[in-house]
Parts: C-alpha cells; sequence; structure tokens
C-alpha cells in the first residue's frame, strides 16, 4: 500500500505562508483591537463625566466659581478622583510629553512643561490656571474652568461641557500619548502652539457638542458675535457660536468641504454642494479628528444662519455628504471651533 503525506521542504514553504500572512495582518488586528479600546474607554468616561456635570447642574453647583480648583473640588464630588495637582505640580498627574495634533500633519510633540493655563488650552478669555487630576479608572486628565459657566437647574439638556476644557488621556502614563489614539479632549482648540488637526492651512479645535442658550441670552450676546437673530428656547447652533467666541471662529462652508474632503479620501467636494452616493467615509481618520460618530456619520454647524429658526450644517455620511440647513434647536450636530 502506497503511502502519503507532505515533504518537509513542503511543510516549510507552509509554514513561511502562514508567518508571512500572520507578520501582515497581526500588526493591523492589534493596532485596531488598541483603536477600539481606546475608543471604549473615551465613550465611557465622557459619559460619566456628562452625567455628573448634569448633577451639579440640578443642583446648582455647576456655576459659579473663579478658580479651576474650586471647580475640581466640586466635581470630585459626583466623579471620584484620588488625586488633585496644583498648578505647580501638574505633571505628578499627567506625562511630561504629549504628541498632538492629526489631519495634513503629522502629531507634534508637545513638552508638557509649558501647558499651565486655558489660554494654553486655546481659551483665551477664560484667564484660569490648569489643574491636574487622576481619575478611579485610571485616567488622568488636565483641567480648565470657564469662569463663565451658567447652569439651568430646570434644564435636562445641559451637560456643563461648556463649563470646562479638559485634556484627558485613557491609558493613564502609559504610551502612546498620542491625539486621537489614547489622548483625547474637550474644548481644547490648541495645546500650546499646536492644532488640535489642520486641514488646508486652517487650524481646528477638538469637535463637541454645543450646549444651547435661550432667546433671552442670545439676544444679550448676538451683536458681539455676529448672529443676526435669535428664537429658540433651547438654540443649539447660537451655543455653537458662543462656545467657539463669535461667528469668525466658527467654520465655513469652504472649511467643512476641507474636512469632507479629508474624512472622505477625494479632493471634489466643494462648498455649499451635495456630494455621493459614490463616496466611502473614512471612519478612522474622523475618529483621529476627535468627531464623534453616531450610527457611522456625524453632522457638524457651519457659521451661516438662515433665519433665527435655522442654521447651516454639513452631513457626513457613510456615502454622501450633503450641505443642507436644520432648525437649530437640534442636539445632533456638532461644532469644531477654529484656532488662531
Amino acid at each position: 500500500m502506497k503511502k502519503t503525506g507532505f515533504t518537509l521542504a513542503e511543510v516549510l514553504i507552509t509554514l513561511g505562508i502562514i508567518g508571512v500572512v500572520a507578520a501582515l495582518t497581526i500588526p493591523t488586528l492589534v493596532s485596531n483591537y488598541k483603536q477600539r479600546a481606546w475608543d471604549t474607554a473615551a465613550n465611557v468616561f465622557e459619559k460619566k463625566l456628562e452625567e455628573s456635570l448634569k448633577t451639579m447642574n440640578t443642583q446648582q453647583t455647576l456655576a459659579g466659581y473663579r478658580n479651576t480648583a474650586d471647580f475640581v473640588n466640586e466635581l470630585s464630588k459626583h466623579f471620584k478622583i484620588t488625586r488633585v495637582c496644583k498648578n505647580d505640580d501638574l505633571l505628578t498627574c499627567f506625562e511630561d510629553k504629549v504628541w498632538w495634533g492629526a489631519g495634513d500633519a503629522e502629531p507634534e510633540e508637545v513638552n508638557m512643561a509649558e501647558i499651565k493655563t486655558a489660554s494654553n488650552f486655546g481659551q483665551e478669555d477664560w484667564d484660569t490656571d490648569i489643574i491636574g487630576v487622576q481619575f478611579a479608572n485610571g485616567t488622568t486628565g488636565l483641567v480648565a474652568y470657564n469662569p463663565d459657566c451658567s447652569q439651568n437647574p430646570y434644564s435636562n439638556q445641559v451637560t456643563g461641557t461648556s463649563c470646562l476644557a479638559l485634556l484627558y488621556d485613557t491609558d493613564g502614563f502609559k504610551t502612546p500619548n498620542t491625539s486621537g489614539k489614547d489622548l483625547r479632549s474637550i474644548n481644547v482648540s490648541k495645546l500650546g502652539r499646536n492644532c488640535a488637526f489642520e486641514l488646508g492651512g486652517t487650524c481646528f479645535g477638538t469637535p463637541f457638542y454645543p450646549e444651547p442658550i435661550t432667546p433671552s441670552e442670545c439676544e444679550k450676546i448676538k451683536g458681539k458675535l455676529g448672529i443676526n437673530a435669535c428664537g429658540y428656547a433651547n438654540d443649539y447652533w447660537a451655543g455653537a457660536v458662543k462656545a467657539c467666541g463669535g461667528i469668525s471662529k466658527m467654520p465655513t462652508p469652504e472649511q467643512l468641504a476641507d474636512i469632507a474632503n479629508y474624512v472622505y479620501n477625494t479632493s471634489g467636494i466643494g462648498a455649499k454642494e451635495t456630494s455621493g452616493p459614490n463616496l466611502t467615509l473614512d471612519t478612522e481618520k474622523a475618529s483621529k479628528l476627535g468627531i464623534t460618530l453616531v450610527g457611522g456619520y456625524f453632522y457638524i454647524w457651519s457659521n451661516e444662519e438662515s433665519s433665527n429658526i435655522y442654521a447651516y450644517y454639513r452631513y457626513f455620511g457613510p456615502n454622501m455628504t450633503p450641505w443642507n440647513y436644520s432648525h437649530r434647536n437640534d442636539s445632533s450636530r456638532q461644532t469644531i471651533c477654529i484656532g488662531n
């Protein structure tokens, strides 16, 4: 009876092929796993933070502080903080170097010893110091408080995120300490001299969901910020303008088109144009810009209003990106402030 089998050469060739395939695929699988872990950790952290800020809003302990230290002391009653580092000892709570930036440019190294005040986060008008924190879940962070923070105990819409700027690391002191990976932020438009991301020569801040303002609040600030008209009880678009510091610091249709061309890996999308349905949204690129995707898509407000009840935005879908307008009380739109 004739016996058959593999020769030694055939076995070695097969093992070699398996090794090559593993060498090509395993690093990608590991990278994807890490990115999902960072994204999940960031989502969980921000949800817990939002719940804590809502509680403070309800209890009317969100506003009224003149410095960040007092705000952090109150926050620690609702979100467990294991260590607080004063302004002259921030690096006890945070890494001494991080890599910050995305978009056209590679992340640049930032010496965190130079980051001391809210202005280093791009919040020039706050005039408050940064405080370091370590949370019980292992996340480390640097916090700056906005003294103009407002609260409304009767509104469930308010999250309080406009009250602070926060740079946080989901991995604590572990590497890579890089924006879009383990390093995330809220209301940080710059880190020192570095943009959150840069496209087409424009310096962008980190995307966020704005908080609404009332018609009376809108009327008080519209002249200073460039808003034409006010109307809605919960005006998210006007809230975005307020958070950014004016119409001039909100993205133009052309700048939103730059973002669209980047996340769809193309160059043919123009301002105020609808493109698709033959596009493919690069969700990894969008995530690295700090954009929150819900169901595989997202919206970003523009700096243009249509009336006291409508404003323009760009929709970024899985395969198309329309330019459109919607009610200003729509809470599903994110905004991105323009840096200097």
